[in-house]
């Protein structure tokens, strides 16, 4: 889409926002991953201004950190004691160049809904009427509190009339403004310096230049949207909770139709930086959020969150709560798997039920299947870790690290003490306590010898239905018919070694 030169776009950030009763700035409150004003800010830069200015003032320093967090290029301009949208206006056409000529955007850091698309059609829309001012407006079957629009016989605006200023015919008027403007660059500039500050709230209103442009003979015009969505502004939690709910159904709506099978939009929240291939199912209870990347032909949810995390092809996450963590392609997690930051799975791998995973890469086709943690660990290909194993990673003072080889196996219940190598291809046995390297080809088996205490129930526990029980399987034992089933101690280690 070719869009005329676009001088200027000002976004502006500097209220206090005192209805969120928040210690947080308003434009710093987030739905679908951004920020209120990160999402103004990618909307005014899709029109690829050459000059894009911030005004800020309430917690100023936290507002601008902010926005050169997002966007370094962006001019910060601090807004001073003067109220108004105008006076916010003209504070930051004084850091602009002061022969700036062309389109001027006024936009502002708390209509999240507001796209890019639509700001293009506004300056387009501005340039082909030739306006010194156009303004975006839209109708609404309640316009209670907002400033109407007044219509000449040409079309034209007018003027803009305040609610409690309107007269009973005025507010009959369902046509509102959305206060998101195209100027003229030097018509701006001029009729800012004529607005005064003669009314109630004592403030300069930017809505004052379209009566100076209409009596200096500029035209001002209406863009009007259908879209109403992208009108409205947050002013307290409820308005957040609500624009983040439409936010949300726009976004899984976009990637059903690209594509994506969501089974329940309704309990799905997908942030807007998410990426989705094509033909992945995203199962009820899931959330995808931050710049969670996501392949095609996987199996999401249910019930699972992924933050910032990356998915391959065909992998398949059930109940699972991943942070910064990878998932290669055709890998299976979960079900209640917590993958912490570091965590890369490889092609094929497997992290089972009820394990925990921190700082680990564990290879292709390796299998953490059940009742683990794996901390600070890397795990060979093809290795398999038994139930119950932990890594024992933390020493009191530092994290240390546990290597696993390609096509070892850890036996059920076992303690891998870090710092510790397990070479390729070697064995630990189940319910040993490894504290010294393991090499190529050998079992390690630290544990101790099975004692069993004849008589210790009947003398320690006499009296209770343990006692009973094993009294009766003593008398059906000593029977000429009775069976032993138990294995000598040596046979149950060797026995779980040949494993």
């Amino acid at each position: 889409m070719s869009t005329p030169h676009l001088a200027a776009v000002i976004v502006l950030a500097a209220g206090e926002g005192t209805r969120m009763r928040s210690a947080t700035p308003k434009v710093l409150h987030r739905i679908g991953g951004r920020s209120l004003l990160g999402h103004a800010l990618a909307a005014a830069r899709a029109t690829v201004p050459e000059h894009l200015a911030v005004v800020v003032r309430h917690e100023r320093d936290r507002v601008a950190a902010h926005v050169a967090e997002l966007d370094p290029e962006a001019l910060v301009v601090d807004q001073d004691e003067v109220p108004g949208t105008g006076r916010a206006t003209e504070c930051a056409l004084a850091v602009l160049p002061a022969d700036l000529d062309g389109t001027v955007l006024v936009t502002y850091g708390d209509v999240p809904l507001l796209s890019g698309e639509t700001l293009h059609a506004l300056i387009e829309d501005h340039s082909a009427t030739g306006s010194a001012v156009t303004v975006i407006t839209a109708h609404l079957e309640d316009p209670s509190g907002y400033g109407r629009i007044l219509r000449a016989a040409d079309g034209s605006v007018e003027g803009i009339v305040e609610q409690k200023d309107a007269t009973e015919q005025q507010l009959g008027i369902r046509e509102i403004n959305s206060g998101i403007y195209a100027f003229d660059g030097r018509t701006l500039r001029s009729a800012l310096a004529e607005v005064g500050r003669d009314n109630a709230q004592g403030e300069k209103y930017l809505t004052d230049v379209l009566a100076i442009a209409n009596r200096s003979g500029g035209r001002v015009s209406a863009h009007l949207i259908d879209d109403l969505w992208q009108t409205e502004g947050v002013n307290d939690r409820v308005q957040l909770a609500r624009l983040g709910r439409e936010l949300n159904r726009r976004t899984t709506e976009r990637w059903m139709r690209d594509g994506v099978t969501i089974v329940d939009p309704q309990t799905t929240w997908i942030d807007t930086d998410v990426t989705i291939g094509r033909d992945t199912t995203i199962r009820p209870g899931t959330q995808l959020l931050g710049a969670t990347t996501v392949g095609s032909n996987a199996v999401i949810g249910p019930d699972t969150t992924l933050t910032d995390t990356e998915v391959g092809d065909g992998a398949e996450v059930r109940r699972t709560e991943a942070l910064l963590a990878v998932i290669g392609p055709e890998a299976t997690v979960g079900p209640f798997s917590y993958l912490r930051p570091g965590t890369t799975l490889g092609r094929k791998g497997k992290i089972g039920g009820f394990v925990e995973t921190k700082n680990a890469t564990i290879g292709e086709g390796a299998k953490v299947p059940h009742l683990t943690y794996a901390g600070d660990a890397t795990i060979g290909e093809g290795a398999n870790i038994g139930a119950g194993t932990i890594f024992a990673n933390y020493d009191g003072v530092a994290k240390n690290h546990t290597t696993v080889g390609r096509h070892s196996f850890v036996g059920s219940d076992s303690v891998l003490v870090a710092p510790v190598d397990i070479a390729d291809g070697a064995y630990v046995a189940a319910g040993s306590t490894v504290v010294a390297d393991v090499e190529p080809g050998q079992i390690a088996v630290a544990r101790g010898r099975q004692r069993n205490v004849d008589g210790w129930v009947a003398r320690r526990r006499a009296g209770t239905r343990t006692a009973q029980a094993a009294e009766a399987a003593t008398a059906v034992a000593a029977s000429p018919d009775g069976q032993r089933a138990g294995r000598h101690p040596d046979e149950v280690a060797e026995g779980q070694a040949r494993r």
